[in-house]
C-alpha cells in the first residue's frame, strides 16, 4: 500500500478457531471508501447482506481511519461496524476517547472478528501484534469492573480497554461498547453481536511517542493541520472554553430545542416541557460538573463530568450528552438532574444505549397509562427506572422484554404505534415537526432513525453553514443529501463530527490528500461521501429493505401537531420524501443499477455481460 496514515496492517480473527491472522488493506478500496466506516461497510457487504446478526457468519469490525491517532483535531474515532441485531441493516457506531489513536499506536488500523469462541475471551494487542486471551474472569463484570481488573493485569500506562458490560453478554439488542472514560459505542446493539461471540473486551497497550500515523505530505499536512485547527479556534461552537460545546457539552442544546419547540416530550406526545430546563447543559454546569474532558487530540473538550457527592443518586460519570439526559429526562417526564446522572451512570457500567432505554422507558410508562400493560411504571419514577435497567441488562422477568427493544416490544404488546421509531431504532431528541429537515434524515438514515447520519439541526437551528428555516419542508432533500454525503466522508476519514460545525469539504480534503498523499477537492469529498452512502443504501436492499415504508415516521409526527413554538406543525414527509429520492436518484429508495455504476460501486462491465 502506497498511502500515508495507514499502517497497513487489519487483525483477522477467527473466534470459531481461535486463530490470529494479518493482512495488508487493499489500496483500491481504501481509495474509493477512505477507512473507518466506508471501509467497514464495504467488509460487511462483501461479507454477505443475508447473514443473520447473532450467527458465526456475521462479521464485527473495528474500523479506524487514514488520519486516526494523528495531529488532526479530533481524529481520536473509531467504527464499529456490523450488522446489528437491533435493526437488520449494516450499522456502523462511533466512539471517541484513546481507543481508536492506541490502536493506530499499536500499528494495528482494523480487527475484523469473524466465527464464535466457545468461551469467553479478549484480544490483547502491542506491538503489532495479537493474541486471543481467556476472559473467563472478566466474564459478567460491568465495564467499570473489566477495565479496573485489566489496568491492574497491564498497567495503567499506556492502556485502553474496550468493552462489553452485562448487557452485550446476554445480547440486549441496543447493547453498547465502552471504552476507558465512559466513552460508547452507543447505537444499533454492536455489544450484543460481540456478546454473541463470546468477545469480551479489546486491550490495547501502545505509546504515542514514535507511532503516530505519518503523512506523505508532512509539510503540507502540518499547514492543513492548522488551517483545520484555526477553524475549530474560531468556531462559534467549537471554540474552546468560549464556545457551547465546550464549556456546556452536547447538552447545551437542551434549553434552545425546547425553546423552538422540537423537544419531544412524554414519547413524542408533546415538543416541549416546562421543567426542561433542570437537565440542561447549563444546570449541570453549574450545580454537578467537576471536569470537561477531552478525546485525542482535541482542544473542544465537550465531555461533561458530573459528580453526585452523595444521597441515593450518588456517582460520578462522564458523558451527561444531550441525547441521554433528554431521552431519560423530558422524554420521561424526569427532572432530577441527579438521578439522570444516575442512570447514564448505569448505561455505562452495564453497556447499554441511553436512547434505546430512555425509548424502553417511555413507551412502558405510556402503554401503562393508557391500560395497554399491567407492567407497573409510572412517568419520572427514577427508581423504578434504575430497577428496570437492571432488569433490562440481565434480561430478568419484564426487562427481557425490553431487552429486545422498545419497537419490538410495543410490536408484541399489539401497539407498534407507540414506539417512535424508524427500521427498528429509537428517535434522538429532535423532534421532527419542529425541524422538518432532522425527521426525513430520520426516515432515510441507513442505520435506523439517527441524527448524526445527516445533521440538518445545524442549519435549521444554528445557521451552519447557513441557515434554512426549520419549518419549511421544501429544499429539505437537497440539504440533507450534503449533509448526509459530507458526513459519511468525515466518518470514514474518521473524524468527530463537531468538526463539521467549524470545517467544510475543503479542510478534510486537504488534511487527507497531505496525510495519504491523494490529491482530493472538495467535490470529490461530497462524491466520495455520495458512493458511501449509496453503498449502504445497496446493503440494505440486498438485506430486503426496499420499500418505501421503511422509508417513514411514526404517524404521531405526521398526524399529530407539534405543541410551544411548533405549535399546529406536523412533519411534511409527504413533500420531502419525494424530492429526496429525486435528488438521490433512488427509485422508491432502491439504488437503481445505473446509480451504482456510475459510483463505482459495482462493475459496469460486469452488468453488460449479464
Amino acid at each position: 500500500m502506497n498511502l500515508g496514515g495507514f499502517k497497513n496492517k487489519e487483525v483477522v480473527v477467527d473466534l470459531s478457531s481461535s486463530s490470529v491472522s494479518y493482512r495488508e488493506i487493499n489500496e483500491d478500496d481504501a481509495r474509493k471508501y477512505i477507512g473507518g466506516r466506508g471501509l467497514g461497510v464495504k467488509y460487511v457487504l462483501d461479507n454477505g447482506p443475508e447473514v443473520e446478526p447473532f450467527s458465526e457468519e456475521n462479521i464485527l469490525c473495528i474500523m479506524t481511519g487514514p488520519v486516526t491517532g494523528s495531529r488532526s483535531s479530533m481524529s481520536g474515532r473509531l467504527a464499529v461496524v456490523t450488522k446489528s441485531p437491533l435493526t437488520g441493516t449494516v450499522t456502523d457506531s462511533h466512539m471517541g476517547g484513546w481507543t481508536a489513536a492506541r490502536l493506530k499506536w499499536a500499528g494495528v488500523d482494523n480487527i475484523i472478528f469473524k466465527g464464535k469462541s466457545d468461551k469467553p475471551v479478549y484480544l490483547y494487542i502491542e506491538d503489532g501484534k495479537a493474541e486471543i486471551r481467556d476472559a473467563s474472569e472478566v466474564w459478567g463484570l460491568g465495564t467499570r469492573g473489566t477495565i479496573a481488573a485489566f489496568k491492574e493485569k497491564y498497567g495503567e500506562n499506556d492502556l485502553s480497554v474496550m468493552t462489553i458490560g452485562q448487557a452485550g453478554e446476554n445480547r440486549v439488542l441496543f447493547s453498547s461498547f465502552i471504552n476507558e472514560h465512559d466513552r460508547a459505542a452507543g447505537r444499533g446493539g454492536t455489544a450484543a453481536v460481540a456478546g454473541y461471540k463470546l468477545l469480551k473486551a479489546i486491550v490495547i497497550k501502545a505509546a504515542q511517542k514514535g507511532n503516530m500515523p505519518e503523512p506523505k505530505l508532512a509539510n503540507e499536512y502540518k499547514e492543513a493541520n492548522k488551517k483545520a485547527v484555526k477553524a475549530i479556534l474560531d468556531g462559534g461552537l467549537t471554540a474552546p472554553n468560549k464556545g457551547g460545546l465546550s464549556v456546556y457539552g452536547t447538552n447545551v442544546l437542551t434549553n434552545l430545542i425546547n425553546e423552538v419547540g422540537a423537544l419531544p416530550t412524554k414519547n413524542s406526545q408533546f415538543t416541549n416541557w416546562d421543567e426542561a430546563e433542570k437537565h440542561s447543559g447549563e444546570y449541570y454546569n453549574k450545580h454537578l460538573l467537576v471536569a470537561n474532558n477531552t478525546c485525542h487530540a482535541c482542544p473542544v473538550g465537550c465531555k461533561i463530568e458530573v459528580e453526585v457527592k452523595e444521597g441515593k443518586y450518588k456517582t460520578r460519570v462522564e458523558s451527561i450528552e444531550f441525547e441521554s439526559a433528554w431521552s431519560i429526562g423530558a422524554n420521561c417526564l424526569l427532572s432530577d438532574a441527579e438521578a439522570i446522572a444516575k442512570l447514564i451512570d448505569l448505561c455505562n457500567e452495564y453497556g447499554l444505549d441511553t436512547i434505546e432505554l430512555g425509548h424502553a422507558f417511555s413507551v412502558t410508562m405510556e402503554a401503562y397509562e393508557k391500560g395497554i400493560i399491567d407492567e407497573k411504571l409510572e412517568w419520572g419514577d427514577a427508581d423504578a427506572m434504575i430497577e428496570l435497567t437492571r432488569k433490562i441488562s440481565m434480561r430478568e422477568g419484564f426487562g427481557g422484554v425490553l431487552a429486545e427493544g422498545p419497537a419490538n416490544a410495543t410490536a408484541a404488546w399489539g401497539a407498534p404505534e407507540l414506539s417512535m421509531s424508524v427500521k427498528g431504532q429509537s428517535i434522538p431528541a429532535y423532534d421532527p415537526r419542529g425541524i422538518q429537515g432532522i425527521g426525513l434524515g430520520y426516515a432515510t438514515s441507513n442505520r435506523g432513525a439517527c441524527h448524526l447520519r445527516g445533521y440538518t439541526v445545524a442549519s435549521e437551528i444554528a445557521g451552519i453553514p447557513e441557515p434554512t428555516d426549520r419549518l419549511e419542508a421544501h429544499g429539505k432533500g437537497e440539504l440533507l443529501k450534503v449533509f448526509q454525503d459530507l458526513l459519511s466522508f468525515s466518518d470514514s476519514m474518521n473524524i468527530c463530527k463537531f468538526s463539521s460545525f467549524s470545517e467544510n469539504a475543503e479542510h478534510y480534503a486537504e488534511q487527507y490528500g497531505t496525510m495519504t498523499g491523494v490529491e482530493l477537492t472538495a467535490d470529490d469529498v461530497m462524491k466520495i461521501g455520495e458512493r458511501i452512502y449509496n453503498l449502504e443504501r445497496y446493503y440494505n436492499n440486498l438485506a430486503g429493505f426496499n420499500n418505501r415504508e421503511d422509508d417513514f415516521l411514526p404517524k404521531r409526527f405526521t398526524e399529530e401537531p407539534a405543541t410551544g413554538n411548533s405549535a399546529g406543525h406536523v412533519s411534511r414527509m409527504d413533500i420531502m420524501l419525494e424530492e429526496y429520492y429525486a435528488v438521490r436518484g433512488w427509485k422508491d429508495g432502491v439504488v437503481p443499477t445505473e446509480k451504482l455504476v456510475e459510483l463505482g460501486i459495482i462493475d459496469g462491465d460486469a452488468v453488460k455481460l449479464k
